[in-house]
């Protein structure tokens, strides 16, 4: 796998375990210290999984305090997904969400991407 990760990083979950793959603190958009974004490699293996995310999801207000949903949490949660079919993870993902959110308003845009291999 070779990829660039702007602001965000990639989740890769191996053996039950994640691992954080470091992005460049660099928008993808126009930004005045533009760079070039670095491609890195990545060997692959059967039952790997990928999550690319934007910060929409763990910045989310909610919950029974009103607080942000957190990367913590959001790690925790593919973590104990990940052994689901990628439709399953997606049902339970948006539900986590919603259930967060609850009543409130959502403060961005959320995309989360999920490859297994």
């Amino acid at each position: 796998l070779e990829y660039a990760a702007a602001n965000n990083p990639i989740y890769l979950i191996r053996n039950k375990e994640l691992i954080v793959l470091p992005a460049q603190k660099m928008p993808v958009g126009y930004s005045d210290n533009m760079q070039p974004f670095e491609t890195k490699a990545l060997q692959v293996h059967p039952s790997d999984s990928i999550y690319t995310i934007t910060d929409g999801f763990a910045d989310q207000f909610g919950g029974p305090k009103g607080k942000k949903f957190k990367y913590k949490q959001l790690k925790e949660l593919l973590l104990s997904i990940n052994d689901n079919v990628m439709q399953e993870q997606f049902a339970i993902l948006n539900d986590s969400f919603e259930n967060w959110k609850g009543n409130l308003e959502q403060v961005d845009d959320v995309c989360v991407i999920g490859i297994k291999i």
